[in-house]
């Protein structure tokens, strides 16, 4: 079990880190309906990777009850998928730094669009659905106990989404005071998102690559 939090832990941090659902919840935050709005979207990122990572874990299973190597080649089918996007967005880290067109729409966003939105940014999003599929991977693969499996998925999608789910908790009780910290660091993710993403795409890559690679051993 503790073998693989530890696999889970930078797979965890790539999805909690990625800028653009930051941005998207902080921009919540600072809009006319924050409150309801910015608890939807929570609800729908954490409910996305639930899913995602669940439905995975099956899969990781499944080839583990079959004595196949698939869960290895799914981790390194990915790990390179993940390098090949990390490359990209190195390349292209210095060029527009605008975000994309939906975020115009979310200052007058309902709590139901939000929560649509929290759950295809976690579960249909190629970057942070490939992160949670190596992470549900990593647990079915692992033949643990039915139970063992529900903490890893519930410990794996806490760390995930806590860069969205706590400043929307915090937001409930200290609204004034977060506001302009908010402010700063929304404008601090939208110059550096890119950067951010490359570098961290591309670490999680290489070490899937070297897990994928180790499991064909």
């Amino acid at each position: 079990m503790g073998s693989v939090l530890g696999d889970l832990l930078p797979l965890a941090v790539g999805v909690a880190i990625s800028p653009i659902p930051i941005i998207g919840a902080i921009l919540m935050l600072l809009g006319k309906h924050a409150r309801t709005t910015s608890i939807g979207f929570a609800i729908g990122w954490l409910a996305g990777i639930v899913i995602a990572t669940t439905i995975f874990v099956l899969v990781g299973g499944a080839a583990d009850d079959s004595e196949s190597k698939t869960s290895a080649w799914i981790k390194l089918a990915l790990g390179v998928l993940l390098l090949v996007e990390g490359i990209r967005e190195w390349r292209a880290r210095s060029g527009d730094h605008s975000t994309p067109k939906w975020m115009a729409a979310i200052d007058e966003m309902k709590p139901f669009t939000a929560l649509g939105l929290g759950f295809a940014l976690s579960a249909i999003n190629p970057k942070n659905l490939m992160m949670c599929i190596a992470a549900g991977v990593t647990i079915g693969g692992a033949a643990l106990s039915t139970g063992s499996n529900i903490v890893a998925v519930v410990v794996f999608s806490l760390l995930a989404a806590t860069t969205v789910v706590i400043p929307v908790l915090a937001y409930q009780v200290a609204a004034d005071r977060l506001r302009d910290p908010l402010d700063r660091l929304k404008v601090w993710l939208q110059e550096n998102n890119k950067t951010v993403m490359a570098t961290l795409i591309l670490v999680i890559g290489i070490v899937l690559i070297g897990k994928g690679i180790s499991g064909l051993g």
